[in-house]
């Protein structure tokens, strides 16, 4: 690994895409290992982090030997609502990939308050 490439978050509460702020946002390599760790500002966005990944030209060829990308997972959490995981965001060197993160108000899934509800992002086809 060569490269850098960049994670931003943005977190909201679900259909109203209400900005939070102070949400918890851990970001960690594929093996578990934490990366980062950053609260959300009051637009509900944590500063790019910065993520070791591949260089450019590993794409650049057929049948590429190593993936052009690294993966990472984003866990969210905020008080009273649900906690959200997002497996194997991809981030590509020289880019900013942004992950949209929604969180549900736990009075909307009562019976739900301990759960987390995990997205995984299929790998991209190259």
């Amino acid at each position: 690994m060569s490269a850098t490439g960049y994670i931003q978050v943005r977190v909201y509460a679900s259909s109203a895409q209400f900005p939070l702020s102070d949400t918890a946002i851990i970001v960690s390599a594929a093996d578990g290992t934490a990366i980062a760790m950053r609260l959300t500002d009051r637009s509900g966005r944590i500063t790019p982090i910065a993520i070791p990944v591949p260089d450019k030209s590993e794409s650049q060829h057929p049948a590429p030997a190593e993936i052009p990308f690294t993966t990472v997972t984003l866990l969210a959490h905020h008080q009273g609502y649900e906690q959200v995981e997002a497996q194997h965001v991809q981030v590509f060197a020289g880019t900013t990939t942004i992950q949209n993160l929604a969180l549900i108000p736990l009075a909307e899934v009562p019976g739900d308050w301990n759960e987390t509800e995990i997205f995984d992002t299929p790998p991209q086809n190259l």
